[in-house]
């Protein structure tokens, strides 16, 4: 007789395999706990934080409280005040709603809640471990709930091991918090760290909260955005053309005050902005999507982050022209009023007191300068050494196409010239035909393979700036400079931390010359945050890259015969010459049969 295979599992097990949705970090679990706090009705909520929620994490709120029963049963599965029918899933207006949170964080930390109701006298205390209720007890407590969780993943060491460093894993509480607290203007915040202060947000407005997340020089960087329509209302902030960045940080789409991630609607606002700003420029937004929960399915992702809309397109148009609208009715640019008052207290010096004529400036000019005269420019045409010469002591380990050795290709007595090719390529003879390498990406390995060496080895000396840059970040990226500030010091940059979000750069590396300083970290930034996998060597590996996408000779830019010879004798003495970083094939060779075949 068989036996039955199919078992349920224990409400622990259950609980674990819903914590691996739900609870995938300490920031996990800072949403869900200040989005409960939130829905409980609070106006002050704390967050404090040991070791990057790794062994501490506690949210207190003056809310509404619970009941002795309510607290018992907010730990069990599907429990949640929020849905009572399968109807309610799309009229959702609260933050959480599944009923799966709280039971998750309990099945892999310590938690501990006391809470309290305005009409108890007396709160309630409750002490879980791994789902199982070790305490439950009477006690004094102020109105509203303090949830503790000790230790998370204390029983799933797996998932523990999982976790990122400390700076890696605060970044990702930061992230939380400015997605639950920008959309919440009207109540207060306070944000503490290892007993350290990183924030305390007063009740205000939506530009003042802005204000006081991402620092007090946005106030004159923002536009107000309103659209309202039958169907949608579109409310809230972007930042000025003119203020866009290299980095991505400050984009945030709401949904009813949810934040949401929407690549579609994201390519709406990107579009308003187009020729407004660089190609390699992002713009920043804090926008929210007022519109009627039936029109939207917010239950398709276990964080809630995605949605979907009914009519996606009809919201695309809507913001577009919502962003559009904001930066034409604030444009900026300078205008010129002729019709200047006298009496505006302008003073031009003692110069425009006087009472003299004004004698117009004596001009020499030569009568006989022909501007369409051609000077005589004496052409030289320039003797180069045997290119790749038989010595072999910068290039003997490296091969050109059809693996034929780069010393075999130049006769000994063969002479070359350099020709730029649409100031992109460089073109030289070699013995089996015609060589044409791509400028950028020959100087971009040159780089990288310079920049790598560097981070390797002592501090070089750097480009003092004459004028130190300001750079001004929000919290998340500021964490980020001060993490890559060794490799960037060891190639040349110079960073002194003015604050916690503010430095100043006071030195470059060479190749960096003549450069917008504040560009460049700006793009290490995001391209660190894009390309980033958490381990020391990947993080020397983009760096690299993208500084040497940075600082490499351009497509389109003219280069001397000299600057011509130099790319490609270093090119040469790469480790690797045949490939960019990015992997793209440097250069080609075009044999003397490829001419013959193309000629015939």
């Amino acid at each position: 007789m068989s036996l039955d295979i199919i078992k349920l599992l224990p409400d622990s097990v259950a609980n674990q395999i819903a914590a691996g949705e739900v609870i995938q970090r300490p920031a996990s679990v800072v949403k869900e706990l200040i989005e409960n706090a939130i829905d409980a009705g609070a106006t002050q909520i704390d967050l404090v934080v040991k070791d990057a929620g790794r062994t501490f994490i506690t949210v207190i709120d003056n809310g509404c409280g619970m009941s002795e029963t309510d607290a018992r049963l907010c730990f069990e599965r599907h429990a949640t005040s929020k849905i009572k029918s399968a109807d309610d899933l799309f009229a959702i207006k609260t933050m959480g709603f599944r009923g799966e949170a709280l039971a998750s964080i309990a099945a892999v930390a310590q938690v501990e809640l006391t809470t309290r109701r305005k009409e108890d006298e007396i709160g309630t205390k409750i002490r879980i471990e791994g789902s199982k209720v070790m305490e439950q007890l009477p006690k004094p407590a102020s109105v509203g709930t303090n949830f503790t969780v000790k230790n998370l993943f204390f029983n799933v060491p797996a998932r523990r091991n999982f976790l990122k460093s400390n700076e890696a894993e605060l970044r990702h509480i930061n992230e939380e918090f400015f997605r639950i607290t920008i959309m919440n203007p009207e109540i207060g915040f306070t944000f503490v760290s290892n007993d350290k202060e990183l924030f305390h947000l007063y009740p205000g407005t939506l530009k003042q909260r802005i204000v006081g997340l991402f620092g007090k020089d946005y106030d004159g960087k923002l536009l107000p955005v309103n659209q309202v329509t039958e169907s949608v209302t579109i409310d809230g902030f972007i930042v000025k053309p003119e203020f866009s960045k290299k980095t991505r940080g400050e984009q945030y789409f709401f949904v009813n005050r949810r934040f949401i991630k929407h690549a579609y609607l994201h390519h709406a606002v990107e579009n308003a902005y187009k020729e407004l700003i660089p190609q390699d420029c992002f713009p920043g937004y804090f926008l929210d999507i007022q519109i009627d929960p039936k029109e939207i399915d917010i239950n398709i992702h276990p964080t809630k982050t995605e949605v979907n809309f009914i009519d996606v397109k009809l919201i695309y148009a809507i913001m577009h022209s919502a962003v559009r609208k904001a930066i034409g009715q604030n444009n900026l640019a300078p205008t010129l009023d002729f019709d200047i008052n006298p009496n505006m207290g302008i003073d031009f010096g003692e110069a425009s007191r006087m009472d003299r004529p004004v004698i117009a400036p004596k001009v020499d000019f030569d009568p006989n300068f022909n501007p369409f005269k051609i000077s005589p420019v004496r052409h030289q045409q320039q003797n180069w050494r045997i290119a790749y010469d038989n010595s072999g002591d910068t290039i003997s380990n490296s091969q050109f196409a059809d693996n034929e050795p780069v010393s075999n290709v130049v006769d000994d007595e063969q002479k070359n010239l350099f020709i730029q090719l649409q100031q992109s390529y460089i073109v030289t003879a070699v013995k089996s035909g015609i060589l044409v390498v791509d400028q950028h990406l020959a100087h971009e390995r040159i780089l990288y393979e310079k920049y790598l060496k560097e981070m390797e080895t002592e501090v070089i000396a750097s480009q003092q700036e004459l004028f130190p840059h300001h750079i001004s970040l929000n919290i998340n990226d500021a964490s980020i400079l001060k993490e890559m500030k060794p490799e960037l010091e060891k190639i040349g940059f110079r960073i002194e931390a003015m604050n916690n979000t503010t430095f100043i750069i006071n030195g470059t590396p060479v190749d960096c010359k003549g450069s917008d300083a504040v560009s460049i970290i700006e793009k290490l930034l995001e391209d660190y945050k894009t390309n980033n996998s958490g381990n020391q060597s990947d993080r020397k590996l983009n760096l690299a890259r993208s500084l040497a996408s940075q600082m490499a000779v351009k497509a389109g830019q003219t280069l001397s015969a000299v600057e011509m010879q130099d790319i490609i004798d270093r090119l040469f003495g790469c480790a690797v010459a045949e490939v960019a970083p990015n992997g793209k094939k440097i250069y080609t060779i075009i044999n003397a049969d490829d001419i013959k075949t193309r000629l015939n």
